[in-house]
């Protein structure tokens, strides 16, 4: 199993990069998925030359193919202008617009202050919706002042619940209601084809 996780930080260090990272270790750590980072900041030269020319170079060819066959995506932007960034989005334009449909994706972005925490709602999910994605239920915001204060591991802690149940899928081992240890992991790609043929 495969958790793809983007990030749109543009400086070293970045809180963005740290909220992607405490992110993927939660879900992880419900899954056993394997973590790939793509870091955005190092393709954006690539991404700008995609829209000139049509073509992917080797390293965003690569960071492609890997959200497409992910089986799950976190997905992080630092807040410009009341939005994500354009880096952040210009990726996901020259992403093939059937790449992320059925896929799980979590959303989450960091900012300086908290007015900014509806990005999630007014920018993140609607992208993620268009692109046919399925989106978790909690999206995760980190202002300045949330690092380190009560609430964030919370947060965090609950969208990562929330995708790694959609990576891995729970369906009882026996007919009837399902009771504590009477579960079996069912892949993903397997709920979606079963969703499909309309079981």
């Amino acid at each position: 199993m495969k958790l793809v996780v983007v990030s749109a930080g543009l400086s070293v260090p970045s809180s963005t990069r740290l909220l992607a990272d405490r992110l993927a270790k939660a879900t992880a750590d419900r899954t056993s998925a394997e973590v790939q980072v793509i870091e955005l900041r190092e393709l954006a030269v690539e991404i700008a030359h995609n829209f000139t020319n049509g073509f992917a170079g080797r390293q965003l060819s690569a960071a492609l193919d890997a959200v497409t066959e992910a089986d799950g995506l976190i997905v992080v932007t630092p807040v410009f202008s009341a939005s994500y960034s354009g880096l952040f989005k210009s990726f996901f334009d020259v992403l093939d617009k059937e790449a992320l449909a059925g896929k799980p994706v979590l959303v989450a972005a960091t900012g300086g202050t908290a007015r900014h925490s509806l990005v999630l709602e007014h920018a993140l999910r609607p992208l993620f919706a268009y692109l046919r994605a399925v989106v978790v239920p909690t999206g995760v915001y980190a202002a300045s002042e949330d690092w380190g204060a009560e609430g964030l591991d919370g947060r965090i802690e609950r969208a990562a619940g929330e995708l790694a149940g959609l990576m891995v899928g729970l369906t009882p081992k026996v007919p009837g209601p399902a009771k504590v240890g009477e579960f079996e992991v069912v892949p993903f790609e397997e709920q979606l084809a079963a969703l499909r043929r309309g079981a």
